[in-house]
């Protein structure tokens, strides 16, 4: 390790933001950088702690403290060879990841937890600024052809993967443009649309080839694919959004939140007029569902110029602290104030919606609520509860839904025929991410859930082993066990 005492003398220090009124008058990511001065003073509050409980973590299994170390030595070429070495894309994760290694760091068990994430960030930017990063196509190639559907994380990780294993790689992504949730989920205020781009030439550079508007199961023909690749990996995500079962719900003005963020995406990105999307303008707002989602659609919101935002969670107000029934290492579930949140809007927890409330042209005037509470007990699920008395009128024109996802899409299992299970993912064995198909295998939120962008990029890494073993019999493609990491 670099400095044994770094993490006595410095405290953490994240990078700062521009202020609200500033940032909220564009699209643009917002934060200003630490100094490189400051930022090897970070490197060197990672502890030399005997016992990196970082690495279980990260899904990714990130080598942390070696990274850390280079940073605090100056030795950014080394830091982003090693950085690079177990994620392929530490330019989305680095801005994009809750961040499970810090709540698994050794320093925050008393301490701020060294800021891995910043600093991964950093590194990475710092090469590509450098030119660090090139196209490395394979020297040698095989004469197998491997098909991704789906170029999300977890699709372009297993599509590097196998390119470097030498096979011939093509990925299939139904939207217009690479990037899946990337592209058209996450707002250009958290991560800019060049950041997936510049990566993209990088692997098309290396051999890659993508193909944008192509849908399979609705216009390319899964048994053309399985006739022209030898394998198959899919990687679609977990798309089907999950609704709310009240009244009026059918009412003009409740969204979903994705189709909310997408087009406003698709603004941003001038494929659509403002006029076009789905607008916050001059609306009262009421965002169901407490999660990244749902934050997101408060900042986009603030952009557009609401009039008011307000943010329901039907779970109660998380601690601001630790939970003691989620004691380190273990991912706590802790109340998250989001730079969106600072933006502007109120938020109010353990409540749920009754009823959507129209005008007579079928137009959304407001909704009403209910206060729950959660009855805990032992051995049992939490039930819900009602509160008598609590009831209440909100006026509003425009609700989004942001209340996660259910599974998969059937679209892919009913092309090639695949059995789904009672979670609706697409079904694999995790032992070698293989679907009932001979040859055909899944990866990511299809075939996991709904998770975090370092599962995706893990996953794709990981079936990208067992595709190339499957091709060839065995493989030199990195493979983790990630059976005893916490389900983030």
């Amino acid at each position: 390790m670099g400095k044994i005492t770094g993490f006595l003398e410095y405290k953490r220090q994240d990078e700062a933001y521009q202020v609200p009124s500033e940032r909220i008058k564009n699209y643009k990511e917002f934060t200003i950088a630490l100094k490189e001065e400051k930022l090897q003073e970070q490197g060197a509050r990672c502890m030399d702690c005997g016992i990196p409980f970082c690495h279980s973590g990260c899904p990714l299994g990130n080598l942390i403290p070696d990274f850390n170390d280079k940073v605090y030595r100056g030795k950014w070429k080394e830091a982003a060879e090693i950085l690079h070495k177990t994620n392929n894309f530490p330019e989305f994760t680095g801005r994009l990841c809750p961040a499970p290694c810090e709540e698994a760091c050794v320093l925050g068990i008393n301490e701020d937890p060294v800021s891995i994430e910043n600093i991964e960030k950093n590194i990475v930017e710092t090469a590509f600024a450098e030119g660090w990063i090139v196209a490395k196509p394979p020297k040698v190639r095989t004469e197998k052809s491997v098909a991704i559907i789906g170029s999300g994380p977890a699709g372009l990780a297993a599509a590097q993967q196998l390119n470097r294993a030498g096979h011939n790689v093509t990925v299939f992504e139904r939207d217009g443009k690479v990037g899946g949730l990337l592209r058209y989920g996450i707002p250009d205020f958290k991560m800019e649309k060049n950041v997936i781009d510049r990566r993209i030439q990088v692997l098309e550079e290396e051999g890659i080839t993508f193909k944008t508007n192509a849908h399979v199961g609705v216009n390319i023909e899964a048994n053309q694919l399985k006739k022209d690749f030898d394998a198959i990996l899919l990687c679609g995500g977990a798309t089907v959004r999950r609704t709310i079962p009240v009244d009026g719900a059918d009412a003009k003005g409740v969204h979903q939140a994705m189709d909310f963020l997408k087009q406003n995406n698709q603004y941003v990105d001038g494929l659509r007029n403002f006029d076009e999307i789905i607008s916050a303008k001059g609306k009262k707002v009421i965002v169901i569902g407490g999660g990244d989602t749902g934050s997101d659609c408060i900042g986009t919101s603030n952009r557009h110029g609401a009039i008011s935002v307000i943010n329901f969670e039907i779970l109660n107000k998380p601690t601001i602290g630790r939970p003691a029934h989620q004691p380190w290492p273990y991912w706590p579930m802790k109340l998250k104030e989001t730079s969106s949140h600072q933006e502007g809007v109120e938020r109010f927890f353990s409540i749920s919606t009754k009823k959507f409330v129209s005008d007579v042209n079928g137009n959304l005037t407001g909704l009403k609520t209910v206060e729950v509470e959660w009855i805990l007990k032992e051995g049992e699920r939490p039930q819900l509860k009602e509160i008598p008395n609590t009831e209440k009128h909100w006026d509003c024109d425009l609700v989004l839904l942001a209340l996660g996802f259910t599974g998969a899409e059937k679209t892919l299992a009913e092309a090639f025929e695949l059995e789904m299970d009672f979670r609706s993912n697409i079904k694999a064995t995790t032992k070698n991410y293989a679907t009932n198909q001979s040859g055909i295998f899944t990866a990511g939120d299809m075939r996991r859930g709904q998770s975090l962008i370092v599962w995706a990029i893990s996953e794709g890494r990981q079936a990208a082993h067992h595709v190339d073993a499957y091709l060839m019999g065995s493989s030199n493609l990195p493979l983790k066990d990630d059976s005893d990491l916490p389900r983030v």
